[in-house]
């Protein structure tokens, strides 16, 4: 009704009957329908959908699309990572003189800030393009590989975030995560892909029976299993793992009908739900800390969708297309809860901070389909990175 992604509602459900609202209101109620030991259960069974969802999501992606569009993605994520987190360095000292706790350093406080400016939801991003059934569409794609080329880098940062941080010393050094993301990454490219293809041309005029369907979702799960092992992060791993399942019509349709149900009326919901169920709101509670929460919000906005759209600009895209993608990819949602979830149990972010924070991610997940909608972008989805570039030369 309001013309937003299923997500917002989901969040904001969470929110409502969480601490913000429901907890506020009835607190033994709260206290007794939502004890804390639940919540470990339902965390498992949310982020196996999730993982599950973007393995989906990548065995869907169009890889003939982000071929040609190769130099639209690398400028646009670059330019949309610097930014941001330029922005977050610069002023990160005046954030740190108010909203950190006592003895958090100015490097980990800044680092933490810079990949929270600088991060894009990309299971949000890629729902929000399933629902307008943009996901297999040059738009789409492309969005879907700079969020994934911008969330990579930004788990990278926040592993040399985490390195800074105290009680740190028994996990894996920085140097060590990148030499296993490098090997698993180049096992996935060039004998995983490939050993699928081969599976592909020799049974691609069957059905997808389900000893292969379990083969390939197992390995899904494996691949999140194990960048979520060398620091990275789970759904980077099943994301990677779904762009080697084949690219057979009839199978992806197949892997879509079956997990379709389940994901988008239990396990995503539950998720997002969860999510919101954690958020407190009421943590900003007077004028001077909306204010900030208004000033976070605009270095936000400017930094992640203002770098998107010169990125794209520089790689010679109307201003339509650009600021499509640029409110794209200024979708935080989900990953930038979790990057917040973690600052705060590390004791980076204060309360307050961690609000504001959660704050801005909602809001810019949130006027993402709206700024779409003032685009006249068809949910089909027009041409519009590569074709729209082709379009220009020949007129």
């Amino acid at each position: 009704m309001l013309g937003q992604a299923r997500v917002i509602g989901e969040i904001f459900s969470g929110i409502l009957i969480g601490p913000s609202v429901f907890g506020r209101m009835a607190p033994h109620l709260f206290a007794r329908f939502f004890p804390q030991t639940s919540f470990a259960a339902l965390e498992t069974l949310s982020t196996i959908g999730l993982i599950l969802f973007l393995f989906v999501v990548g065995s869907d992606l169009n890889l003939e699309h982000l071929q040609r569009q190769k130099k639209i993605a690398l400028v646009a994520s670059l330019a949309s990572i610097v930014l941001p987190f330029g922005l977050a360095i610069a002023f990160a000292p005046l954030f740190r003189a108010r909203f950190s706790p006592n003895g958090v350093g100015t490097i980990p406080f800044s680092l933490f800030l810079g990949v929270s400016m600088s991060i894009t939801a990309f299971p949000v991003l890629a729902r929000i393009l399933e629902e307008r059934k943009m996901q297999a569409s040059s738009l789409g794609g492309t969005a879907l590989l700079c969020a994934a080329v911008d969330d990579v880098a930004a788990w990278l940062l926040l592993a040399v975030a985490m390195t800074f941080i105290a009680n740190q010393a028994n996990s894996p050094g920085i140097y060590i995560r990148f030499l296993w993301l490098g090997a698993y990454v180049a096992t996935m490219l060039f004998v995983v892909r490939p050993v699928s293809r081969w599976i592909g041309s020799r049974r691609g005029d069957e059905r997808l029976s389900h000893e292969l369907l379990g083969l390939m979702l197992a390995l899904g799960l494996a691949s999140a299993a194990f960048t979520d092992a060398i620091g990275v992060h789970p759904l980077f791993g099943a994301f990677l793992a779904g762009t080697c399942f084949p690219r057979i019509p009839a199978w992806q349709r197949a892997l879509r009908a079956r997990t379709e149900s389940v994901l988008s009326l239990v396990l995503l919901p539950l998720f997002f739900a969860l999510t919101g169920l954690r958020t407190r709101l009421d943590q900003v509670g007077d004028t001077k800390a909306w204010l900030w929460t208004g000033f976070i919000l605009l270095l936000a906005i400017i930094g992640k969708m203002g770098g998107a759209v010169f990125g794209a600009r520089l790689t010679g895209q109307g201003w339509r297309s650009s600021f499509a993608l640029g409110a794209l990819l200024n979708t935080r949602g989900l990953v930038e809860l979790i990057v917040l979830n973690i600052a705060f149990d590390a004791h980076v972010f204060s309360p307050t901070l961690f609000t504001m924070l959660v704050v801005m991610a909602l809001v810019t997940t949130s006027i993402t389909s709206p700024i779409l909608d003032w685009l006249k972008l068809p949910n089909e989805c027009e041409p519009s990175i590569a074709e729209d570039a082709t379009l220009r030369q020949t007129t």
